[in-house]
């Protein structure tokens, strides 16, 4: 995972700024809080570079359960809402990768992102083309996820997954792969108009609509988002219209898990919807800060050190709890430590947190799954007990 060191200085930056937005951005701050607001500092990246010595090629980790990841994207348009932030764009439009338990050996890669999403996120970070990074490499980074992979038999529970403002939704891929390889489906959502494209039915790609926009409120992105995550769950549970495996679906047990303004939203929508049985923040500030009696069913808070330190909000939201509740803190970890951001910075040579950016993802995975596990499925992990001699990085605060 540590090859491909010699990319050019621009390059590295280049990639940071085409995978992360800001939810995960390499010049994010490591408080929630911060992490919320863009800072485009890539934009002020020089106009000329040296090409790399080779082109950057990167590769996620693979699946660590007994099935494949099966991917399919769909398109969703909820005709009963107009876009909230381009009303002129019509009603709302959501690209959505679905990722499910498969049959290993079937169906063909899938790529990252469009080539179109890969040049939305050159073209917002203002990258030159001697920096090496291409629509065509970053669209092909290596997912371990199957196109058209035949599905495994039975049904299976669903997890929603959101990413952090500016993020397109592909930067929480691995987690997602590795979910469907333990038996959950998986429905990756892109908050159109929030982050640099996400492909649509038409074939447009819209760039962010209010990443710029200083007078935004979070609360209002936050209960946008949880409208726009029941849709996604109407059009998945009320016949296989919008999806022809909806049928691997089993309705009734129903998590979410998001990173940063996502993790946000996975209270938010407990809130909103009581489909959703259990919701993971992970390393996302609160807004708004869940009410006593609000949320009383099983939430994981998962973040950085730092990040707690500086938030207030995560002691108000752990007070207000009052279902099974846990709340860890990774050593080392960074706002971008539970997505693909630092592995794929580490790649392409750029300087990583303390935390080993592919620890940071087995650490996700693994306390991710074990809490759906242990909510979902009714399977009890020791994982979630206390502290392990495996995953000395990990405190529990509570």
């Amino acid at each position: 995972m540590k090859h491909n060191r010699r990319i050019s200085a621009v390059a590295v930056l280049a990639l940071a700024a085409l995978v992360t937005g800001t939810g995960a951005g390499f010049a994010a701050t490591t408080t929630p809080s911060a992490t919320s607001v863009a800072t485009h500092a890539f934009d002020t990246a020089p106009a000329t570079a040296s090409a790399p010595t080779r082109p950057f090629h990167g590769t996620l980790p693979a699946p660590t359960g007994r099935y494949a990841a099966g991917e399919d994207v769909i398109h969703l348009t909820d005709a009963s809402r107009p876009d909230p932030w381009v009303p002129s764009s019509g009603p709302r439009q959501l690209t959505v990768t679905m990722v499910y338990p498969a049959v290993p050996g079937t169906g063909t890669p899938a790529p990252y992102m469009t080539l179109a999403e890969a040049a939305g996120h050159i073209q917002r970070a203002k990258i030159p083309a001697s920096s090496g990074i291409t629509p065509q490499n970053l669209s092909s980074v290596t997912t371990h996820a199957f196109d058209g992979a035949r599905p495994q038999r039975g049904k299976h529970p669903l997890v929603v997954l959101s990413p952090g403002f500016g993020d397109p939704r592909m930067v929480l891929t691995s987690l997602a792969t590795d979910l469907a390889s333990h038996g959950y489906v998986v429905a990756l959502v892109g908050h159109t108009h929030e982050d640099s494209g996400e492909t649509l039915a038409n074939g447009e790609t819209p760039p962010c609509a209010i990443c710029d926009d200083p007078n935004r409120d979070m609360d209002t992105v936050t209960a946008s988002r949880a409208l726009d995550v029941s849709f996604v769950i109407d059009q998945l549970t009320h016949g296989n219209t919008a999806w022809p495996l909806a049928h691997l679906i089993d309705k009734h047990e129903i998590g979410m898990a998001g990173h940063s303004i996502g993790g946000a939203t996975a209270a938010t929508t407990m809130i909103a919807d009581p489909r959703v049985r259990a919701g993971v923040n992970m390393d996302g500030k609160f807004y708004p800060v869940p009410m006593p009696g609000q949320i009383n069913r099983p939430f994981l808070m998962l973040g950085a050190p730092d990040s707690q330190r500086t938030d207030t909000t995560w002691g108000q939201a752990w007070a207000a709890l009052g279902g099974y509740k846990k709340w860890l803190a990774v050593t080392g970890a960074n706002h971008p430590s539970f997505t693909d951001v630092d592995l794929l910075e580490e790649e392409a040579g750029f300087p990583t947190p303390p935390l080993d950016p592919e620890r940071g993802i087995v650490i996700t995975r693994e306390y991710v799954t074990a809490f759906f596990d242990r909510t979902l499925k009714g399977i009890h992990s020791q994982l979630l007990d206390g502290p392990s001699p495996n995953n000395p990085e990990v405190l529990f605060q509570h």
